[in-house]
């Protein structure tokens, strides 16, 4: 199995599952612990196949305006916490990442969601045929 993050190379990549209206956070195959925990402590729900697929998903009973303002409210504290996150159009909600970037500059950020210290990684030029997507 492959994934989104695995395939350009960032640490987190957000996007609607093909063919489901599941909002789906990849991570690389490798990715460490922090960032899993991280995902989980920002209300993903974390999922898994086998011994090393390792996947996020937005929490299936919010409602679909809730669920992509969730996944963009979690984008500022990935950010912070040195993480490079993709998200594509159609998930992003403009408010709910302002509202986030807001609630962390002004020390009222939500409980739970308290960044944590990651190494910051380089994010190679996504390949030619790569669909859109909105890197923050």
């Amino acid at each position: 199995m492959s994934n989104r993050a695995d395939e350009y190379g960032t640490d987190v990549e957000i996007y609607v599952k093909a063919l489901t209206t599941t909002i789906h956070a990849d991570t690389p195959t490798d990715a460490p612990e922090q960032l899993l925990d991280l995902l989980d402590q920002l209300g993903l729900e974390r999922r898994t196949a086998g011994p090393i697929y390792v996947w996020h998903v937005v929490p299936e009973h919010l409602d679909a305006d809730e669920q992509r303002r969730l996944a963009s409210h979690a984008i500022p504290a990935l950010l912070v916490a040195g993480y490079t996150v993709n998200c594509t159009p159609e998930v992003f909600d403009e408010a709910a990442y302002q509202q986030a970037v807001h609630e962390i500059r002004s020390g009222h950020s939500r409980p739970g969601a308290e960044p944590t210290a990651a190494p910051a990684a380089s994010t190679p030029a996504p390949p030619s045929n790569a669909p859109s997507r909105r890197a923050r």
